[in-house]
């Protein structure tokens, strides 16, 4: 699919570069420079990750800088890496999946729908929201059991301080190989998917929400962008008497980033919004625990719920929207300024395009 934002005069026209399908991407270099960059980017910016999921599964509120300076205190600036070792180990194969089912599921629904005679819009709007759920779906299977390990990890010692994180999981974990031996000999394989159905019920809606609103952003910006270009063709025009306006608009590399980033930025906010309530609901049925008869137990569903309607109902489970904006927004500018140059920079030669 392609798209180009025009106005019927010509001199309204935004020529943007073609839409890049996955039919014409070299996979092995896509893959590659993919693992690469976004290990980068999740390096960048795990410290926020970390911030946000300690906010969620604390029984009470604690500011970002509380909990920055808490950290900083008893753990010094690893405290903010905790974990990230392990979830670098599965960044690699989950962002592959993601990556491959986001642009089969976007190319192959946006075609049908197009070949179906729905118009461009409602069919970009219907294929990124169908690969978003897709490929959060996909990048789940894997991604699920990490995070239970990363964010066991992320959690533990959290200050020194048991008021901070109640119901904290008391096992020691020494890396996350013997997190990952403790989890499995405690609950068993099921103990890597706690919270799995959650995290489907919270990434595929995020997913969803974050492709289409960022698809309809950027073409609104475009749009009202094209419309403003076209009025200043015609202003010039009548001023000087020129015939062809401005004959299209070929918007810069700068221009370009700063739309997506602009459109990132508002996406990730639209998500983060709608969907933080069952994120901070997945997060504490990773992590915390309860005790009866002397033994500890993985939280329930509602067990979870109730918890977080004593501690302040729906306020509650806003803890942490502060990074976790941040974080989506910086990771999401990031990502997709960085998956449009991946992309850019895979493409096949002209001459393979057709193999």
């Amino acid at each position: 699919m392609s798209f180009s934002a025009a106005e019927d005069d010509s001199a309204s026209e935004i020529h943007l570069p073609a839409e890049i399908d996955w039919h014409m991407l070299d996979k092995s270099k896509f893959f590659f420079l993919g693992a690469a960059l976004f290990s980068g980017v999740s390096a960048a910016l795990y410290p926020m990750v970390v911030l946000k999921t300690r906010q969620q599964v604390s029984s009470s509120q604690f500011s970002c800088l509380n909990m920055s300076s808490a950290i900083m205190r008893y753990e010094g600036f690893r405290g903010f890496y905790k974990g990230f070792g392990t979830s670098l180990m599965g960044t690699i194969p989950a962002r592959a999946l993601y990556m491959a089912s986001l642009e089969v599921t976007k190319s192959n629904v946006g075609t049908a729908f197009l070949e179906l005679g729905f118009s461009d819009t409602t069919a970009i709007a219907v294929a990124n929201a169908s690969a978003g759920v897709t490929s959060a779906m996909a990048a789940q299977l894997v991604w699920t059991p990490i995070d239970v390990v990363s964010q066991r990890l992320m959690v533990q010692g959290s200050g020194g301080s048991k008021s901070v994180l109640a119901n904290l999981n008391t096992d020691n974990y020494r890396n996350g190989i013997d997190a990952f031996r403790k989890i499995l000999c405690a609950d068993g394989p099921r103990g890597f998917y706690r919270g799995f159905g959650v995290s489907i019920l919270t990434y595929a809606p995020s997913n969803a929400v974050w492709w289409t609103s960022y698809s309809m952003v950027h073409r609104f910006i475009w749009g009202a962008f094209g419309s403003y270009m076209g009025k200043k063709g015609h202003s010039d025009e009548n001023n000087n008497n020129m015939g062809s306006g401005l004959g299209g608009f070929r918007p810069d590399s700068k221009a370009m980033v700063a739309v997506q980033g602009l459109s990132a930025v508002v996406a990730s906010g639209v998500s983060a919004i709608v969907t933080m309530p069952l994120d901070t609901i997945k997060t504490r049925l990773q992590v915390l625990d309860t005790e009866e008869n002397g033994r500890r137990r993985p939280l329930t569903f509602v067990q979870t719920v109730r918890n977080l309607v004593k501690e302040g109902g729906l306020v509650a489970c806003y803890r942490g929207l502060g990074p976790r904006w941040a974080s989506m927004s910086m990771s999401a500018t990031t990502m997709i300024t960085t998956y449009e140059f991946l992309k850019r920079m895979s493409t096949k030669r002209q001459e393979n395009l057709t193999t």
